[in-house]
C-alpha cells in the first residue's frame, strides 16, 4: 500500500509542472471570462487509499489470546459530478456526489499454545466499501495567474455504506465478518490546482478526510468485542474536468 501511495503522490507532482507549463504555454489567456459565471458543472475521477482508526477496548491483550489488532490501507477509486457556485470572488460552495469503492483489511493477531513453533496466528479481515457520498466544502481559490489558480478546501461528508454486512448473523454465518455501520459522517481538507485549458477547467486535487462516527457494529464475537472505537480515513487524489 505505501508504494500505492506513492504513486498517487509521485502522479500528482508529476502532473502539476507539465500541466502548469501546458497552461502558460499560450500566450492569451484561455476561457478569460469563466468567473463571470458564478455557477459550473464537471466531473470527476478519483484514487483513494482508505484506511481504519482503531480504539481498542482498555486491556484488551489480556483477553481471548489477542495480542494486537492492526489496520491495513486498500486501493480503490471514485467517480463523481462536481457542482461549483462561487459566491463571492474567491469562495465557492462546492458539491461533489460521487460513488466510492475502497477496501482495508484488519488483522487480528492471536496467540497460539506454546508448543508450535510460531507462537501467533493472523487472522486477517478483508472489509470492502461500496460508498455513496456527499461532501460539501468551501473553496477558497487564489488569484488566477493567466491559466492557473490554486485553491484549499475545508467542509463536511455524509455517506453510505451499499456494501455494508450490518444485519449479518455471525452465530449462523459460514465465516465471521467484521460488521460495519452503513451511515458516516465526516470532516475534509484538501488543496488543488486548477488550469485553465482551451475548452474546459481540468483539477488536480489532493483531499484528506476522517470519520467522526463509531463503525463497527458490537456484537459478542472477538472482532467487535475488543474495539471501543472504529474511524474511518482516506486520502483521495482526483482530476475534475469542469466547464
Amino acid at each position: 500500500m505505501v508504494k500505492f501511495k506513492q504513486k498517487v503522490y509521485f502522479l500528482l507532482l508529476a502532473l502539476l509542472p507539465v500541466t502548469a507549463l501546458f497552461s502558460q504555454s499560450n500566450s492569451a489567456d484561455n476561457q478569460p471570462t469563466y468567473y463571470n459565471h458564478p455557477l459550473h458543472f464537471g466531473f470527476t475521477l478519483g484514487f483513494n487509499t482508505a484506511n481504519f482508526i482503531i480504539h481498542p477496548v482498555k486491556d484488551v491483550y489480556q483477553k481471548d489470546s489477542l495480542k494486537s489488532i492492526t489496520s491495513h490501507s486498500g486501493p480503490g477509486f471514485n467517480i463523481g459530478i462536481v457542482c461549483e457556485y462561487a459566491f463571492m470572488r474567491y469562495l465557492a460552495v462546492r458539491f461533489v456526489p460521487d460513488l466510492c469503492f475502497g477496501s482495508r483489511t484488519l488483522n487480528y493477531t492471536f496467540d497460539t499454545p506454546k508448543d508450535t513453533s510460531r507462537g501467533y496466528v493472523v487472522l486477517p479481515k478483508l472489509v470492502e466499501s461500496t460508498l455513496v457520498e456527499f461532501p460539501v466544502d468551501l473553496k477558497l481559490r487564489s488569484e488566477r495567474l493567466h491559466n492557473f489558480a490554486a485553491y484549499f478546501l475545508a467542509g463536511g461528508k455524509y455517506s453510505i455504506d451499499l456494501a455494508s454486512q450490518k444485519n449479518v448473523d455471525n452465530k449462523t454465518a459460514q465465516e465471521a465478518v467484521v460488521k460495519l455501520k452503513k451511515y458516516d459522517y465526516g470532516v475534509n481538507v484538501g488543496a488543488g490546482a486548477e488550469f485553465f485549458l482551451p475548452y474546459f477547467k481540468l483539477g488536480l486535487e489532493l483531499k484528506y478526510t476522517y470519520g467522526f462516527n463509531d463503525m463497527i457494529v458490537h456484537d459478542n464475537f472477538i472482532y467487535s468485542t475488543s474495539v471501543e472505537k472504529l474511524q474511518t480515513k482516506m486520502f483521495l487524489f482526483s482530476v475534475t474536468f469542469e466547464g
